[in-house]
C-alpha cells in the first residue's frame, strides 16, 4: 500500500517533539493511505487519455462553445464585479 507522511503540527514546540519522536523511533513517520499504487497509476493513465480522446470526438464549434463557457465562468464574474466589461 502507499504511504504518506504524518501531518506536521503548526506549533513549533509540538513540531520539535514530533521530530525528536521520529528520530528516536518512538513513532513512525509514515501512515498507510489505503490506496493501491498500481490501481492509482492505472486511473491516472486513463485520465490522461480521456481528455484528448474527448477533444477529438467533439466538433470544433462545440469545443469552442465549451471553452467560451469555461472562460466566462472563470473570468466573467471578476469583470462584472470590477465594472469593466459585461460577461460574454
Amino acid at each position: 500500500m502507499a504511504t504518506k507522511r504524518l501531518p506536521r503540527p503548526r506549533d513549533p514546540i509540538q513540531l520539535g517533539k514530533l521530530i525528536v519522536d521520529i528520530a528516536t523511533g518512538q513513532i513512525d513517520d509514515e501512515e498507510e493511505t489505503g490506496k493501491d499504487p498500481i490501481i492509482s497509476e492505472a486511473g491516472r493513465r486513463a485520465g490522461m487519455k480521456g481528455g484528448p480522446a474527448r477533444a477529438r470526438s467533439l466538433a470544433p464549434g462545440r469545443r469552442a462553445e465549451i471553452a467560451k463557457k469555461a472562460a466566462n465562468a472563470r473570468w466573467g464574474k471578476d469583470r462584472v464585479a470590477r465594472g469593466t466589461k459585461e460577461p460574454v
